[in-house]
């Protein structure tokens, strides 16, 4: 089937790019992502125009997201009404689905892209449910743009090599998916049954202390940022599995081809500034930043400098002692390159520095926009690692996971202390 429509892609270009992704998301069984691929390779050929590759596909993929939303609007509530009940999903199932999809499957529309089996049914499912046209199709359309952005661009990075690759980098991108959406459905359980779990925990953490004044704020941070723990716990211990049974190799060649098809040599000058971002010089000064407004705020000013000093110094030992642990030779033969020493220590360093700074600020934006700075300053520091080649993509992933290991655990052990010394002080008062 692929090898048919690539060659009908070969004689009437765009249309059958369009045609084909519009029949996918009308739940047909078209390879679409190896036909962007495809579309990718010729564009590195010549024959095709990048943009207008992106533009087309992305507006087949919106027009069978439109169609099949309405044919769902249209036909299925009657569909539910009458036979929902046996597959579990009656009228009031289906209200409160539908209560949940116009809250969070705005986001799920995006990242159902990317997984098989899920994107040809969102746009029916959002039809069904009700989901309002105008919000549908914004993320909808928002979200072909991105998937078909991404698959084109890819194959147009690869080149000859995209055959080659295709099926470890779809397999790539759909572990990603996934894991996005165990993230969404996490968040959604949380602040759904936030009452219940944050009491849960507490009461796990402490059953002698019964006081629940004013600390809902607290107890949220400490169940979410467990909830966070928990989750780089779980990927590093698969990450460990996956370098003992020496499963980075596929992975490392891919990520190290496209980083560096992706930023030549002309990117040389900016990726030594991204390198110094790691350095001990800004990490020190951001942490030196968090101390002074610690200071500055004068609240709980001894419990949260005690807390920075144990993240920095205990992230250091951290680091030092997994790397000797697992002692990987890198690309250039340096000893000791798994985890990432770089992306680890920025990750704790700036991660906590930031968080110190913003956790009693309620401007959203700040937060959204402190979330932003540490996501991207980390992600350059381990594109200029790979860059230079200094270490394998996989270091540079571990150090993303092992650091969030320590910098969430650090968060759990503070906001638990501090919800102890403020219900000691409650009952004390």
């Amino acid at each position: 089937m692929a090898h048919f429509i690539q060659n009908l892609m070969d004689q009437y270009g765009y249309y059958v790019l369009a045609v084909s992704l519009m029949l996918e998301l009308l739940a047909l069984p078209l390879p679409g992502e190896v036909l962007m691929t495809y579309a990718g390779l010729m564009i590195y050929q010549g024959h095709f125009n990048w943009i207008m590759s992106i533009l087309t596909a992305a507006l087949g993929a919106s027009i069978g997201m439109t169609l099949s939303y309405w044919i769902g609007f249209k036909l299925g509530i009657p569909f539910f009404e009458k036979y929902g009940s046996k597959i579990h999903l009656g009228p009031d199932k289906l209200k409160k689905t539908s209560q949940w999809f116009e809250r969070y499957g705005n986001k799920l529309l995006i990242i159902a892209y990317f997984i098989p089996g899920i994107r040809h049914f969102t746009g029916y499912f959002s039809g069904v449910t009700r989901m309002t046209y105008r919000t549908y199709m914004i993320y909808a359309y928002l979200g072909s743009l991105i998937w078909t952005s991404t698959f084109i661009s890819l194959g147009k990075v690869l080149g000859p090599k995209w055959e080659q690759f295709h099926r470890a980098i779809t397999k790539y991108l759909l572990i990603a998916g996934i894991i996005a959406v165990v993230v969404l459905v996490t968040v959604y359980v949380l602040k759904r049954y936030r009452s219940y779990l944050n009491d849960a925990t507490i009461n796990g953490l402490n059953s002698v202390i019964k006081a629940f004044g004013s600390t809902g704020k607290v107890k949220f941070l400490i169940l979410t940022a467990f909830g966070v723990f928990l989750t780089f716990f779980i990927i590093m211990w698969g990450l460990v599995q996956d370098l003992l049974a020496n499963e980075f190799i596929e992975f490392d060649m891919i990520t190290s081809f496209i980083i560096h098809a992706i930023f030549n040599e002309t990117w040389t000058v900016w990726m030594n500034r991204f390198a110094y971002l790691a350095s001990m010089q800004v990490l020190l000064g951001t942490a030196a930043l968090a101390c002074i407004w610690i200071a500055f705020r004068g609240y709980d000013r001894a419990l949260e400098l005690w807390f920075l000093f144990i993240g920095l110094i205990g992230g250091e030992l951290w680091d030092e002692g997994l790397r000797r642990l697992f002692h990987r030779t890198g690309p250039k033969n340096l000893i000791g390159t798994f985890p990432s020493e770089q992306t680890l220590i920025t990750v704790i360093f700036l991660g906590l520095a930031v968080y110190l700074l913003v956790r009693h600020v309620n401007l959203a934006w700040l937060r959204t926009a402190a979330i932003i700075l540490v996501l991207t300053v980390s992600f350059f520091v381990g594109i200029s690692r790979i860059y230079f080649e200094i270490q394998y993509p996989s270091d540079v992933v571990a150090g993303y996971v092992f650091g969030g290991v320590w910098l969430s655990l650090i968060v759990v052990l503070l906001e638990i202390f501090r919800w102890l010394r403020s219900n000691r002080m409650s009952l004390q008062s």
